[in-house]
């Protein structure tokens, strides 16, 4: 049986590709979805990989991925520097719980340097691009290895 991975996304990253492309890069959304659900596949991971630009939605998410025992790779976005309620909802969490970052957040401007996701996650993927995302996969595939999950 697979493992559920849900990868989720926080706002504004639906305009990958065309917000900000010197910060963020020109690869799409849906483009970094079918890299994730093809590297899932090869580790045995059931993915399940969603985007949202609405704190709720995110927060309901949360805990459907803590009701099902999935693991979460997180690219919060702008939730990243003031959301307590996805902060709350991801401190369920109990599979591994990675944050990843397209940027380098710890490069950017003050508003953009310190994610309070950071609090709780596993582990934290910055600056690597779309390259993230994997990472977090395989960082996700290894910790359910080792846990014997």
């Amino acid at each position: 049986m697979s493992t559920p991975v849900f990868i989720l996304n926080g706002p504004n990253l639906n305009m990958l590709g065309k917000r900000e492309p010197e910060i963020y890069g020109h690869t799409t959304l849906a483009e970094i979805e079918q890299r994730c659900l093809q590297l899932a596949a090869e580790l045995n991971l059931d993915c399940s990989f969603r985007q949202t630009n609405f704190e709720g939605q995110m927060v309901e998410w949360i805990h459907e991925a803590y009701e099902k025992g999935a693991a979460v790779i997180i690219n919060p976005a702008g939730f990243s520097f003031h959301s307590i309620p996805v902060l709350d909802a991801l401190k369920l969490i109990e599979a591994p719980l990675m944050e990843v970052h397209i940027s380098n957040i710890h490069a950017r401007d003050a508003q953009h340097r310190h994610s309070i996701i950071s609090l709780v996650a596993d582990g934290v993927i910055c600056g690597l691009g779309p390259l993230g995302y994997l990472l977090g996969l395989r960082a996700v595939a290894d910790a359910v290895e080792s846990n014997g999950r």
